[in-house]
């Protein structure tokens, strides 16, 4: 997987999609790709960087770069990828380092979730878990509302989700990529 999705024939500064990402001043993305693509979208526009794909890593972030949070794992270490069934039920534990990362920052943090479904088990049950965890000890404060961005309009979806208080962002325009792209910019 590794040789064949990072061919050299593919052009990252084509990416207008890497660009923005790279370009957007996010200082936390959390990614379910194993991929490169994103690093490589950072090197490429010189935006400083810390991939953080372990605890080691977790060390080596600093305020003034970015975290790339490689949350399913990364190419430069393979045991660490989430790919078939047994990795993906030992992730729903949600206790790895990474995991406790994962609620911390969203506990205390609004958070913008790009390229994500409902259909993801994983998602919906992290959502659950982290709702529940607020209610049971935020003390009444008022926990962070979270966005997730949808190409398409989901009346269905935006339901479940705001029991969680996450608000759907969602885009009238026909094709997901420039949908994405235009989303991306307002952001800029």
């Amino acid at each position: 997987m590794d040789r064949e999705w990072h061919s050299p024939s593919t052009d990252i500064a084509k990416s207008r999609i890497h660009e923005l990402i790279a370009t957007s001043n996010f200082d936390l993305i959390y990614t379910t790709n194993y991929d490169r693509w994103i690093e490589r979208a950072f090197d490429y526009h010189k935006t400083p960087y810390t991939k953080i794909a372990s605890v080691g890593d977790l060390s080596r972030a600093t305020a003034n770069k970015t975290q790339i949070v490689k949350f399913h794992g990364d190419f430069d270490d393979d045991s660490s990828i989430v790919l078939d069934e047994s990795s993906y039920f030992e992730r729903l534990e949600f206790e790895s380092p990474l995991d406790i990362k994962l609620r911390s920052d969203v506990l205390g943090r609004s958070v913008l979730f790009i390229g994500y479904s409902l259909t993801d088990i994983n998602i919906r049950y992290l959502f659950f878990r982290l709702a529940n965890l607020w209610k049971k000890s935020s003390r009444g404060a008022l926990q962070p509302v979270s966005f997730i961005f949808s190409p398409r309009p989901n009346s269905v979806q935006e339901a479940a989700l705001a029991q969680w208080n996450i608000k759907m962002i969602s885009s009238s325009e026909d094709d997901p990529g420039k949908a994405l792209i235009k989303f991306l910019e307002k952001l800029g």
